[in-house]
């Protein structure tokens, strides 16, 4: 693998590793915002709704894997800046879109660049810099990319207020602009001198078998349980699903690069780590879903004042998470899991209070996010220290890759599920009942954690 002539660039690697990332994670947190705009404009209910969050995770969720291979091959720059040039064209397809069906396709192709881009961002630091120098580029990596996600639910609600919700994504656009010249720049790239091979019928799996079952749970509220289109939807996807691991293991046994290497579950804490994160997730994601939903929809809260009513888990989350990590470090991550979660779920159930009337939210909406925020900031670190902690030191990037791919993979079925558990459209009635969902989803990743994880477990 060549990568010192990164070293030289190191700087403008840094602004372009940055600026990457600050877009997928603007684009991520900007969207929920603007769905009940889309919705007036599009049409399509909350089908469509669900589309616009779900095609973008399908995607991202299912080609983040084989993105790190296809660095491998062709090299980080450049996979960086062929994810770039498709998630701005993606955005403004997606500014454009006459109807929801385009709209639609259009956040899919987005998810195809934001899996480009997100593990090469990373990897450019990683090869960039050594030492404290790239701890210290990794902490501004981290800031900036938590920064998009904190602006974008409050800039993205006063641009869909001010100048409507296509403009969204012509503000994703722009830092496009900005970081394609600056990829140009650099001049050193890293690829292996050996070139992998890249484990494409595993992706083609896992794609269908993601995107089938999303499919089939989304579409059966508009077109019920026994169309053929849900029917089939739902056989593609569980028969891809079930087909996906025994394809792995005989990937591994003849070329040695599948797409997700099975042997780091034999691993304890990162199976039961993997495990928690697909049931807490899953929470997350459809509380940032049905949440920023409830408030616009129900109590009509302008677009800009929803997007400052989500923001206490983010907040919590960067204030608390860098003291939650050093506490874990020295105590263990198991306990700071089992409660965390524990924590949210009490939150999530404080939110049943919320009623038709706006002014709940000072009893029932802050007080239960405030309680997620600090549940979230628990258990985050302490999560992805099991995990990683649990893997090979040469295997941590694959590792990181898996769980983040299972974390986005929980939030979109979840956000697919919604339609089922909010009665194909939002109430307070169907509110409550998500959060109830929330709840048990939180409190089953609490009990996972308290029974499964190991404090300190030895490396393999």
């Amino acid at each position: 693998m060549t990568s010192a002539p990164l070293r030289d660039d190191r700087r403008i690697v840094l602004v372009v590793a940055i600026l990457a990332s600050f877009v997928v994670g603007l684009d991520a947190s900007v969207v929920n915002v603007a769905l009940p705009a889309i919705r007036q404009e599009l049409g399509g209910g909350l089908v469509v709704q669900q589309w616009v969050v779900d095609a973008y995770m399908v995607t991202l969720g299912s080609l983040i894997l084989v993105a790190g291979s296809l660095s491998d091959v062709f090299g980080r720059v450049r996979i960086i800046t062929w994810g770039l040039v498709v998630f701005g064209v993606a955005s403004i397809a997606c500014a454009a879109a006459p109807t929801g069906e385009v709209l639609i396709v259009s956040r899919a192709l987005q998810g195809v660049g934001g899996a480009l881009v997100t593990p090469s961002s990373l990897a450019l630091i990683v090869a960039a810099y050594r030492g404290a120098a790239q701890s210290k580029a990794i902490g501004s990596w981290t800031a900036w990319s938590s920064a998009a996600v904190i602006v974008g639910p409050v800039v993205g609600g006063l641009i869909v207020d001010g100048l409507g919700w296509r403009w969204i994504f012509v503000l994703t656009a722009i830092p496009i602009a900005v970081t394609i010249p600056l990829v140009l720049r650099i001049t050193g790239d890293v690829r292996h001198e050996h070139r992998p091979r890249i484990d494409v019928v595993g992706a083609v799996l896992a794609v269908l078998g993601v995107g089938g079952v999303v499919l089939g749970l989304i579409e059966q509220e508009r077109l019920g349980w026994g169309s053929p289109v849900v029917v089939a939807a739902l056989v593609v996807g569980a028969a891809a699903l079930v087909a996906f691991v025994p394809w792995e293991l005989r990937v591994t046994r003849t070329t040695g690069a599948p797409l997700v290497p099975l042997a780091l579950f034999r691993a304890r804490n990162f199976t039961v780590g993997n495990l928690a994160t697909l049931s807490i997730y899953g929470a997350l994601g459809m509380v940032g879903f049905v949440v920023t939903l409830f408030l616009q929809e129900v109590w009509r809260l302008p677009a800009w004042l929803a997007g400052i009513a989500t923001l206490p888990p983010t907040l919590l989350l960067l204030a608390l998470s860098t003291t939650v990590g050093a506490f874990a470090g020295k105590y263990g991550p198991r306990w700071f899991m089992a409660a965390g979660p524990a924590v949210g779920a009490i939150g999530a159930v404080l939110m049943v209070l919320a009623g038709d009337d706006p002014r709940a939210y000072w009893w029932s909406i802050l007080p239960g996010l405030v309680l997620v925020g600090v549940g979230i900031s628990l258990m985050v670190t302490p999560l992805t220290s099991a995990v990683l902690g649990s893997v090979p030191e040469n295997e941590a990037g694959v590792g990181s890759a898996v769980n983040n791919a299972i974390a986005r993979i929980a939030s979109l079925v979840m956000v697919a599920l919604a339609g089922i558990v909010l009665g194909g459209g939002m109430s307070t009635a169907g509110f409550h009942r998500a959060v109830i969902v929330m709840a048990l989803l939180l409190l089953a990743g609490a009990v996972v954690s308290a029974v499964g994880i190991r404090n300190a477990p030895p490396r393999s």
